[in-house]
């Protein structure tokens, strides 16, 4: 048994252009640096906002927990510290561990201030 198949390959030129005109890919490499230009200066703009709008809603949260009685903010801790273990066990990336544990940090403080603030007072 033998075969007639034939193998084709495909004609490139010793150049190595992909389009054939290089002024065509110099063009299409130019815009694409433009849109990243202008991307990037978008971003800047909106980098200033994006900050003050973020402190704000982090204030808004520390008044929140602040305000809050003490059986909510232990509630907090622990609902929070419950998540942090599970992601951990879950095998979640530690940043995300991390990050979860942030509101267990500042409801542990604001509850740490409170105790210290009651033992004074009645001291």
């Amino acid at each position: 048994m033998t075969s007639n198949a034939t193998t084709v390959r495909p004609a490139t030129t010793r150049s190595g252009r992909v389009n054939g005109d290089p002024g065509r890919n110099l063009d299409a490499v130019q815009a694409a640096v433009r849109e990243i230009g202008s991307a990037l200066q978008g971003f800047g703009r909106s980098v200033p906002d994006v900050a003050r709008v973020s402190r704000t809603a982090v204030d808004d949260l520390v008044h929140a927990i602040e305000a809050g009685s003490d059986e909510r903010v232990s509630a907090g801790v622990t609902l929070s510290l419950g998540l942090a273990i599970g992601m951990l066990i879950g095998g979640a990336p530690r940043i995300l561990v991390v990050t979860a544990l942030a509101p267990v940090a500042v409801m542990g403080l604001v509850l740490a201030d409170r105790r210290a603030t009651r033992t004074r007072t009645a001291g």
